[in-house]
């Protein structure tokens, strides 16, 4: 099982307590799923998904909102109107629709209501990777307006969601791991998000110990290639001018390089009489170079 799909079970048996977080999520699932209709005078709900898991909340809170049981028969007329008015898509007073391109906005306007929105939205419309190759999170949209609105909804809890136009449609994602984890957390997939905080730690701690082990290797890597030009600086001396040319500290430096050639600078300044430390060693080399340099 995908991790996507493990997410929406888990939001699949979430439900909020308060009736108005009920609403604000069957009105999500009606938006991204539903087709509104109106035939003949009569008026009609259907959803347009194969998911089982969002037919399934889908009659679960229809039963627990309106006593309906759209799973054992085909909802009458009334009962229809009545879904459509609590979801604000109709107006019983002109008897005809509202705006069905989004949620109306007294829906959402509450924190609670807001995260029960994102989850319907996402039980029906979303996809989340698999946190072990990459992190994306995603709502796909069949309009501008719908997206705006989820898009809205996200942010409001600091998501940093973001708009792009995929085929035909329109595509609300988040690809930065620390929001999505606060998106699930929004959802209400507490289990996922500890699942996905296991997969991000492991995953930064990998990260820490391959940055360190990098730095390690190049600096390894930065003190023998000193080493080597030191020692061909003191064999050129040696070679073309001679050691014992040089003053006793440098004749003592260059023949203590060449017995220690893999000896850092601090331990090598340990074996002069008198002891100098890691600068005098250094300073020290750097001269032998200098005049390898001024020979060459």
């Amino acid at each position: 099982m995908s991790f996507s799909s493990e997410v929406k079970q888990e939001l699949a048996v979430s439900f909020a307590k308060s009736r108005h977080c009920m609403l604000a999520e069957l009105s999500a699932i009606i938006n991204y799923t539903g087709k509104v209709s109106i035939l003949k005078g009569e008026v009609s709900l259907l959803l347009q998904t194969d998911n089982q898991l969002v037919r399934e909340k889908y009659g679960v809170l229809l039963e627990r909102l309106f006593h309906i049981e759209p799973r054992e028969r085909k909802m009458s007329q009334e009962e229809t109107l009545k879904v459509l008015e609590g979801v604000k898509l109709w107006d019983k007073a002109n008897h005809c629709f509202k705006n069905t391109s989004v949620v109306d906005g007294i829906l959402i306007q509450q924190n609670c209501c807001k995260r029960a929105f994102i989850r319907g939205a996402f039980l029906s419309a979303g996809s989340i990777s698999n946190p072990n190759k990459g992190y994306h999170f995603e709502i796909v949209c069949t309009s501008l307006p719908q997206a705006k609105q989820i898009q809205s909804a996200m942010n409001s809890f600091e998501a940093d969601a973001k708009i792009v136009t995929r085929k035909k449609n329109q595509v609300v994602y988040v690809k930065e791991g620390t929001h999505i984890v606060d998106l699930l957390n929004v959802m209400g997939a507490h289990e996922a998000l500890m699942n996905l905080e296991n997969v991000r730690i492991v995953k930064e701690m990998r990260n820490s110990v391959n940055r360190q082990v990098n730095c390690e290797t190049a600096n390894i890597s930065k003190t023998v290639n000193a080493a080597v030009r030191q020692i061909e600086d003191i064999v050129y001396i040696r070679d073309h001018m001679g050691l014992e040319s040089l003053p006793d500290h440098l004749r003592e430096m260059a023949l203590l390089r060449l017995k220690y050639p893999d000896v850092p600078l601090k331990e090598l300044g340990s074996y002069l009489n008198p002891p100098v430390g890691k600068s005098g060693v250094n300073h020290r080399l750097r001269k032998l170079s200098k005049i390898a340099e001024e020979m060459r």
